[in-house]
């Protein structure tokens, strides 16, 4: 077994074929060591060129009110009222750390969702 490190989208595209080849490996033998450091190896290069962020606050917010079938006016008794609502739907006034809270407790909304990235 000779591991090294993936530092192209080649090496990439290779480990990921040798991963395949190794699916049905055993835990414990040989080549289930190697598909365990393999995976691990892709793991950390998918984190470092293909990185999945978390949506804008605001697109998490419309995306679970299209799921939970919800409109602006439902939203009213999480945020504030209606001013208070389209001014946020429309980024003008940003959330409050108690706004956060209600819409992660009440909609489910993940936390990294409502907080966003930094730029």
């Amino acid at each position: 077994m000779t591991i090294a490190p993936i530092k192209t989208t080649k090496d990439y595209e290779r480990t990921l074929l040798r991963i395949e080849q190794l699916m049905d490996a055993k835990p414990g033998t040989k080549s289930g060591d190697e598909l365990d450091v393999l995976t691990t190896l892709v793991e950390a290069y998918e984190a470092k060129h293909h990185a999945i962020y978390p949506p804008d606050p605001i697109e998490a917010i419309t995306f679970r009110m299209d799921q939970l079938g919800m409109t602006r006016k439902d939203l009213e008794t999480i945020l504030g009222g209606r001013g208070r609502v389209s001014e946020i739907l429309a980024k003008k006034r940003g959330l409050s750390l108690e706004m956060i809270r209600r819409l992660h407790r009440e909609l489910r909304i993940p936390l990294e969702s409502l907080v966003g990235t930094a730029a």
